[in-house]
């Protein structure tokens, strides 16, 4: 035979030798009466039940031929990986320092507040945003529009109320989407409030200022909601907050946050019946979420205690609020991690957190001042803005670094990282609860092959 008409066909080899393994960030566990194992990958953002074959597969993965049907399979999925996954993260961390999504501001009209809450972590003063802190606001997002290359703007009307400012909204808002457009991008907006403003005059003027999400926190059922949600005079706030989710006519959605503690824990069932009553009643996009709150300094200082359930082992709340908010991992944890995403407070102020919205002496500069093309010579402060740029991954922490958790935490929250202590997952030792509730949602999203993928939420 001619050497040229002979064929050789690549010598076969196993999937291990062809670099595949098992990820490092799987989780799993068993599915109660049945023969599946639910396993989740952190770094794909996908759950799915696994049958018996699977996981004999999955167990010998390394011997198989790189070329077995099931590879292609878990591969999609996730739970099997041919390159080093924390090395991947940690190039999406420092890529998300300068990563550009548009520029994003969180400003706070005022931070005066017309509640007094126990666990607030603000110290409120009074005072509105004066002319020339608005000009320097919107200069400085067109100085972080023309550094970055980006053409969206994306605000965060926080406080304080900020519905005690409401010309201060439309004011900003008018030449904000105004900026927007000559830039060629997009403007879009949320608010964060109390809702106790919330009337329909406010609902339209929010409208017409592009807000297209409300968080709005309710504590409970009437006197239980009262007890934490109250006004700064002492007054209740629920039947005033409720009546005007229910009687206004509201075009965005608005999440209905409950802040859970041990005090109003037990209703949960019943506030999440109630919002929806809410929501069926008035036609709102109306959707309840619980969250655990946490303490802190401004809370201690006011002598007033909430028995918290943030970080405590046994609560199921963290695992459903984690579970409902499943992403694939991001290398960041949240704006903080990025350059062009600022908070603003009412002196003009910037910070690196909303949580720091309040405390002057971290902020890194001013809204007059900075510009981010040459970020640290214009900065006030310039090791205010490193120190939250760098708590992103990669982490210099060796037990985070090593963690199966790492995509879904990604070090967690950089204020407490920086002002208290590191805040690993509540559950972080019972990842079964987790994973399980994970799989509860196959039905709710399922694809084609029963598998939950990883949604948008951040």
């Amino acid at each position: 035979m001619d050497s040229r008409e002979q064929t050789h066909e690549a010598p076969s080899r196993t999937a291990g030798e062809a670099g595949w393994h098992v990820s490092r960030y799987n989780l799993s566990a068993p599915v109660p009466e049945g023969k599946t194992v639910a396993i989740a990958n952190l770094f794909k953002g996908t759950c799915a039940e696994y049958n018996p074959i699977e996981l004999y597969l999955l167990s010998v993965l390394e011997e198989l031929d790189e070329n077995h049907p099931i590879i292609e399979r878990f591969a999609r999925r996730g739970i099997i990986a041919n390159f080093d996954e924390r090395a991947a993260l940690e190039t999406m961390g420092r890529g998300a320092c300068m990563g550009v999504n548009g520029v994003g501001l969180t400003i706070c009209p005022t931070m005066g507040c017309n509640f007094d809450c126990p666990y607030c972590f603000e110290d409120h003063y009074a005072g509105k945003m004066e002319p020339d802190v608005q000009d320097d606001v919107v200069a400085l997002a067109k100085r972080m529009l023309d550094a970055s290359g980006g053409k969206n703007i994306s605000v965060s009307w926080f406080g304080g109320e900020p519905l005690l400012a409401c010309d201060i909204i439309e004011s900003l808002s008018e030449r904000l989407m105004a900026l927007a457009e000559e830039c060629g991008g997009e403007y879009r907006a949320s608010i964060i409030t109390n809702g106790y403003l919330l009337t329909q005059d406010t609902v339209d003027l929010l409208d017409r200022c592009k807000v297209a999400s409300a968080q709005v926190t309710i504590d409970g059922m009437g006197a239980t909601h009262d007890a934490t949600r109250r006004l700064a005079n002492g007054g209740p706030t629920f039947e005033r907050i409720t009546t005007n989710l229910r009687s206004c006519k509201i075009p965005f959605k608005v999440n209905v946050r409950h802040n859970v503690h041990e005090g109003n824990r037990a209703e949960m069932d019943e506030l999440q019946a109630f919002i929806g009553q809410l929501a069926e009643e008035s036609g709102n996009k109306l959707h309840y979420y619980p969250a655990p709150v946490a303490g802190s300094e401004a809370a201690d200082e006011r002598g007033e205690q909430v028995n918290l359930l943030c970080g405590t082992h046994a609560s199921e709340v963290g695992v459903r609020q984690e579970a409902g908010r499943f992403h694939a991992g991001r290398g960041h944890y949240c704006g903080a991690h990025n350059l062009w995403s600022v908070g603003i407070d009412a002196q003009g102020n910037l910070q690196k957190c909303w949580e720091a919205v309040d405390k002057p002496d971290i902020s890194f500069g001013t809204a007059h001042d900075w510009d981010p093309t040459d970020p640290f010579a214009t900065a006030s402060n310039p090791d205010n803005l490193t120190m939250f740029l760098n708590t992103a991954v990669p982490i210099a922490d060796e037990e985070c670094r090593e963690c199966v958790w790492l995509p879904t935490c990604v070090g967690g929250c950089p204020y407490k990282r920086l002002f208290d202590e590191r805040a690993c997952i509540a559950f972080k030792d019972d990842p079964e609860r987790y994973v399980l509730a994970l799989r509860d949602r196959i039905g709710e999203e399922r694809e084609d092959d029963g598998e939950v993928a990883a949604g948008n939420e951040d």
